[in-house]
């Protein structure tokens, strides 16, 4: 959950023998052109807070954006980002969050941003350069920062547009669930004190749950996100009692992406504000075939010439498109100086074709298509026609995650057909499209299931096999599944074209490790257990199905 812009390098080797070396990140240097204020919180906590003002003297509507890594960084491009508001009449403001970088304070995450983000817009409107009015912004965690000043219902708040993140950020390490192994790792590099720290991890500790100690031991400090996860009391999730859309409404535009890895999180939110009477005129979608660092599937996979991270230049062409359409959303409903009537409601990317709008999400001349296995749509390999198939799931020899890092999925685009012929992974392909199939909308999967374990992971993913037999993934879920049958798995969003030739693959398997901790096959937490047991799956292909929209 990070940002975009020129990102230190992430794949330095610092596991050198038996000593942990850790690189440490702290806070780059102040910008020219902004100055910090030390704004005091409700308790007397201080964060650090840069104000960028635009040219033309006076007061001005402020842009408000509260993250935790680090306001004055390269990675998040607030000097290339800033002038763009400034352009347009905003004072733009970043922020550390509490206990990150410049600001004081404990380092948790999630627990004060509602009260946190209140504070700072008082602050904000109590300057002589601001007219009154707040606007919000920023990915993944400062999304979720948007969400929790939306949350605290400050009267100046006037519109967010939170990108790549979701309000259910903060249940992410909740026990009852696949154990997402690189999402932990994300709270033990970022959140362990007010720094960022990078270091190797050995995923071959057991049992996984002293998988950080080695690191925690070297820094000295440890993150209390992790040790709440591992203690089974996960931190205080603030939107349990104040949700937002208990408070009030305020126009949101969800910038999301069909490649993101919390794309779930993100339309479930726009999904429940479209069902929340009071927010539903106020939602809007701005969608991108890109992943969490902007990415996109133009490009992908992404070579050196083309990577904004490490080319300023790159960067600044690629700053538009990460921008969205935010400028013009605050000019309708911040400044007022665009119509409401100049925004669709939904806009998007549609993979291998080209930008689209409607006047919501899907659109409506979509259809329901249900793809069967036991069908001619998807055709069950190898056991064709089978009325069951088995396979057993090793924990001792999962099935190997094929993208090393998710949060930049595009970047690496794998080909993941070399997977699908491992024993312990199910197939379903279906026929070469002789015609564009634009698939537009939510996908769900149904999938009729058993275990002789305990429980058991369930991982799908839905490919689009070229006529090469490369198989490139379009979207996937997961679900933790204890003794039922026909579980739901919601797949995500997507807006993506199925080329001519091309087919609609769908993949199933209980691992993907490590970026899941793998199921030990037995009732133990998978965090926690050193015997592991193989496990048969028994799945029923006449009672499982593929649930897409499909524009005709």
């Amino acid at each position: 959950m990070t940002g975009t812009g020129l990102a230190e390098d992430h794949r330095i080797n610092l596991k050198r023998g038996t000593l942990m070396e850790t690189l440490r990140i702290g806070p780059a240097p102040l910008h020219l052109g902004a100055e910090q204020f030390m704004v005091p919180m409700r308790d007397g906590t201080r964060l650090a807070t840069d104000v960028y003002l635009p040219p033309s003297p006076g007061r001005h509507p402020v842009v408000v954006s509260r993250m935790p890594y680090d306001k004055a960084s390269a990675w998040m491009a607030i000097d290339r980002i800033a002038p763009r508001y400034l352009e347009r009449g905003y004072v733009f403001v970043a922020q550390d969050v509490r206990g990150k970088f410049r600001s004081e304070g404990e380092t948790v995450p999630f627990v004060h941003e509602i009260e946190d983000t209140y504070d700072t817009l008082d602050w904000v409107v109590g300057q002589p350069w601001s007219d009154g009015a707040v606007a919000m912004t920023g990915d993944s965690y400062h999304g979720y920062t948007q969400w929790a000043g939306a949350a605290g219902g400050h009267p100046a708040l006037r519109a967010i547009a939170p990108r790549v993140t979701g309000t259910g950020i903060s249940d992410m390490l909740l026990a009852g669930r696949v154990s997402c192994l690189y999402q932990a790792s994300y709270f033990a590099h970022m959140w362990v004190d007010r720094d960022i720290h990078y270091y190797e991890t050995d995923w071959s500790v057991r049992p996984l749950r002293e998988v950080f100690e080695p690191a925690f031991s070297a820094i000295g400090a440890r993150s209390a996100a992790v040790d709440a996860m591992l203690a089974g009391r996960p931190l205080v999730n603030p939107f349990a009692s104040r949700h937002p859309f208990t408070a009030s409404p305020v126009p949101v535009l969800h910038r999301v992406g069909w490649f993101d890895n919390l794309i779930d999180l993100s339309m479930r939110d726009h999904s429940a504000q479209l069902a929340t009477p009071a927010w539903r005129d106020l939602a809007y979608l701005d969608a991108d075939a890109c992943d969490h660092h902007t990415y996109h599937l133009a490009q992908a996979p992404v070579a050196p010439a083309d990577d904004h991270a490490l080319d300023v230049t790159l960067l600044e062409r690629v700053l538009p498109r990460y921008l969205g359409r935010t400028l013009d959303f605050f000019d309708v409903f911040v400044r007022g100086t665009r119509p409401v009537t100049s925004l669709s409601r939904a806009t998007w990317f549609q993979g291998h074709d080209g930008e689209r709008t409607a006047g919501e999400w899907p659109p409506r001349e979509t259809v329901e298509l249900l793809l069967h296995p036991s069908g001619s749509a998807l055709t069950p390999t190898p056991e064709t026609g089978a009325r069951v198939v088995r396979w057993t799931h090793d924990p001792a020899d999962p099935v190997p995650s094929i993208v090393k890092d998710p949060w930049v999925f595009l970047h690496e685009y794998p080909d993941e057909s070399p997977l699908h012929d491992r024993p312990d992974v199910v197939v379903f392909t279906g026929e070469p499209t002789g015609r564009p199939l634009d698939l537009t909308g939510p996908v769900n999967a149904v999938v009729a299931v058993e275990t002789d374990a305990p429980s058991m992971h369930l991982f799908v993913k839905l490919h689009d096999v070229a006529p090469d037999g490369s198989a490139h993934m379009i979207c996937r879920g997961q679900a933790l599944i204890t003794g039922t049958s026909g579980v739901r798995v919601d797949l995500g969003h997507t807006g993506y074209r199925l080329r001519p030739g091309h087919r609609l693959r769908l993949v199933l398997s209980c691992s993907d490790y490590p970026l899941f901790a793998p199921h030990p096959g037995t009732d133990e937490d998978p965090w926690s257990a050193t015997v592991t047991r193989p496990s048969v799956q028994t799945l029923r292909p006449a009672a499982t199905s593929l649930s897409l929209a499909v524009t005709p």
